[in-house]
């Protein structure tokens, strides 16, 4: 399917909030060490409450996904620089975490894994890149900007082709003025403020992000049935420390011993939510 293009973002003379200059930090060159990460930590404390905020808006992003994840749709994070990399490290969790097949939430960072590795590129000031590593993006699909202060030309790409497939679309952000409003239909928007160093969006903004894609794809996985309680019940065993928690997780359930539970787990291809099955219904194993 072949879509035109819209022509690069203009750029406006004013700079986004998180690129301002932070009033309570003028002096922070002057300040001792302790002096320095007192104002650090005095600016994180104000990045929960504007997430708790958004929360409302969040909640129906998150079913609005349930929906889009039952009918055979599948998540996209779009994002340049740590943007990039917070959507990467939110899917890497995911399969492992809560036994997510793969491909159902997909990451896109500007540049690939150049880019993840740190190495600067040009290819976040990029709408064309953007749409191309959303061409993947189909009808119902959620397709998810991130981008601190919310003019990333990457991430605009993306979305704007999403939204002309009919995806749904949500930007991140930390600007309540984005541009990139335009192309989303809802936008999680945690009003940080200027950063403690100007235009460092790693700090407050990137927190913030963090938070805000946390507590989606948690709640998302909630909601989907991946927990039993506040345990999770489908992560893969795969490695010597989530087969100990998988022990752990199957003896809060049931009480049964580490034997039972060995020979359920062996039994089951160490399937979780399989040997939880055989140890409370009396399987045998």
């Amino acid at each position: 399917m072949t879509i035109p293009l819209l022509p690069e973002l203009p750029r406006s003379d004013e700079p986004p909030v998180t690129e301002r200059r932070n009033p309570a930090t003028y002096d922070i060159d002057t300040r001792n060490t302790l002096a320095i990460l007192k104002l650090i930590n005095d600016a994180d404390m104000g990045v929960a409450p504007a997430v708790r905020d958004l929360l409302p808006a969040l909640a129906g992003v998150v079913d609005q996904t349930l929906r889009a994840l039952r009918d055979g749709g599948r998540v996209h994070y779009f994002g340049a620089g740590t943007s990039g990399r917070l959507g990467l490290l939110d899917v890497a969790e995911l399969t492992t975490g809560y036994g997510l097949q793969p491909g159902r939430f997909a990451a896109n960072i500007a540049g690939g894994m150049p880019a993840l590795r740190g190495q600067v590129t040009d290819l976040e000031r990029s709408e064309r890149a953007g749409a191309r590593d959303a061409s993947s993006v189909q009808p119902g699909d959620v397709a998810i900007g991130i981008s601190a202060g919310g003019s990333t030309p990457y991430v605009a790409g993306a979305l704007e082709y999403a939204q002309r497939v009919r995806a749904y679309t949500v930007l991140i952000s930390s600007d309540p003025r984005a541009p990139l409003t335009r192309h989303a239909d809802v936008h999680l928007c945690a009003d940080t403020g200027p950063e403690v160093i100007a235009g460092s969006t790693r700090l407050k903004a990137a927190t913030a992000a963090k938070l805000v894609l946390n507590a989606f794809s948690t709640a998302v996985m909630i909601r989907s049935g991946r927990t039993y309680s506040n345990l999770m019940v489908n992560q893969a065993p795969v490695t010597a420390k989530s087969r100990a928690r998988a022990n752990h997780i199957l003896a809060q359930i049931t009480g049964r011993s580490d034997h039972q539970i060995d020979a359920a787990l062996a039994a089951s291809g160490h399937d979780i939510r399989a040997a939880l099955l055989m140890l409370e219904e009396g399987l045998d194993a």
